[in-house]
C-alpha cells in the first residue's frame, strides 16, 4: 500500500502553528522579545549595577529606617521576634501595652505566660513567641546582666533569635553593619540577579560581597522599603519603578505606568506607613493604633 495522500493533489501539508513570542516594553517604551537572551554579566558589571541600584534607592527612600517602633535595644529585640509571620504595623500596635507591662528583661522573664500570650496574641503564633520572649529575657537577666549584647555571636544564642533578628538589632540599636535578609530582601535581590541563593545566609554573604560594609544596614532598609511599596511578591509595579532600567526582571509585573501606580503601597500610594511614631523626616502619616484601622 502506498501512504495516504492529502485529498487535494499537490496540496502541501498544513504548516505547524507557532506560538507568538510575547513582548514586553522596556522602561524607555521599546518592545523587546520576552525570550530574548540576556548577555552574561561580568562580576564587575554586576557590582556596578548593584551599587547604582543602591544609589537610586537612596535618593527615593532617603528617609528609610527600621519600621518597628522602639526606644532601646531590648524593645527592638522583642519587637523583631514578634515580627515573624506578621506585619511591623501589627507589632507596633501591640508593643505599647506589652512594654508598659514588662519594661525590662527582668520583668518579662518573670511574666505569667498566659498573661503574656494575651498581650501578644494579635501578632500570631503567640504561644511560641511567648516561650521565646520569656526565654530570651531570662537569658539576658542571667547571662548578660539584663543588657542586650552587642555581638552577633552572643545574640544568636538567645532563644528565638537568628541571624536576621541579630542583624536588625546590631544595625539599628548598636550601629554594627549587617544585612537583614527578610522575605522582601530575598525576593528583590533574586529578581535583580544579585544572587540565586534561597538560603538566607548564602543570600547575606552574596550581597555583602557587592557592597562596602558601611552600606549594609541602610541598603537593607532601602531594599525592604522598595519591596513593601513597589516590588511586591505577586504584582510588582514595574511601570512605576524608579530602578526599572536596571532591573533584569522588568516585565514580571504591571508595566503600564498608570496601572502600576495603583499598585503602590504605603506612603507612595497615600497610605500610612508601619510606625505609630515615625521619624521626623518620614513623609507618610503615622500608623493607626490597635483597633483604629
Amino acid at each position: 500500500m502506498t501512504p495516504a495522500r492529502n485529498s487535494a493533489v499537490g496540496e502541501r501539508p498544513a504548516a505547524k502553528k507557532t506560538k507568538a513570542v510575547k513582548t514586553k516594553k522596556t522602561p524607555e517604551g521599546a518592545a523587546v522579545g520576552a525570550a530574548e537572551p540576556r548577555a552574561a554579566e561580568s562580576r564587575t558589571a554586576l557590582v556596578r549595577r548593584a551599587r547604582r541600584i543602591n544609589r537610586e534607592l537612596a535618593e527615593v527612600y532617603h528617609y528609610a529606617h527600621p519600621e518597628l517602633d522602639f526606644e532601646n535595644p531590648f524593645q527592638l529585640l522583642v519587637a523583631t521576634v514578634l515580627s515573624a509571620q506578621t506585619t511591623d504595623l501589627r507589632v507596633n500596635q501591640t508593643t505599647p501595652a506589652l512594654f508598659a507591662a514588662y519594661p525590662t528583661p527582668e520583668d518579662m522573664a518573670a511574666a505569667d505566660p498566659e498573661t503574656l500570650e494575651q498581650l501578644i496574641r494579635p501578632t500570631g503564633f503567640f504561644r511560641a513567641k511567648t516561650k521565646s520572649l520569656i526565654g530570651l529575657s531570662a537569658a539576658l537577666r542571667d547571662r548578660f546582666g539584663g543588657e542586650v549584647p552587642g555581638r552577633l555571636q552572643d545574640l544568636v544564642t538567645l532563644p528565638g533569635v537568628g541571624r536576621k533578628t541579630a542583624n536588625v538589632v546590631l544595625g539599628n540599636a548598636f550601629g554594627v553593619p549587617g544585612i537583614t535578609v527578610d522575605t522582601h530582601f530575598g525576593r528583590l535581590v533574586r529578581r535583580w540577579k544579585w544572587t540565586d541563593a534561597q538560603d538566607a545566609e548564602k543570600v547575606e554573604a552574596d550581597v555583602c560581597a557587592l557592597f562596602p560594609k558601611s552600606e549594609w544596614t541602610m541598603l537593607s532598609h532601602r531594599v525592604i522599603f522598595h519591596g513593601r511599596r513597589v516590588c511586591h511578591a505577586r504584582r510588582p509595579a514595574c511601570g512605576a519603578c524608579p530602578i526599572a532600567p536596571l532591573c533584569p526582571s522588568f516585565g514580571e509585573g504591571e508595566t503600564d505606568p498608570e496601572k502600576a501606580k495603583k499598585l503602590l503601597k504605603y506612603e507612595m500610594g497615600g497610605r500610612p506607613g508601619q510606625r505609630l511614631k515615625p521619624p521626623p523626616d518620614y513623609p507618610g502619616e503615622p500608623a493607626p493604633p490597635l483597633g483604629a484601622e
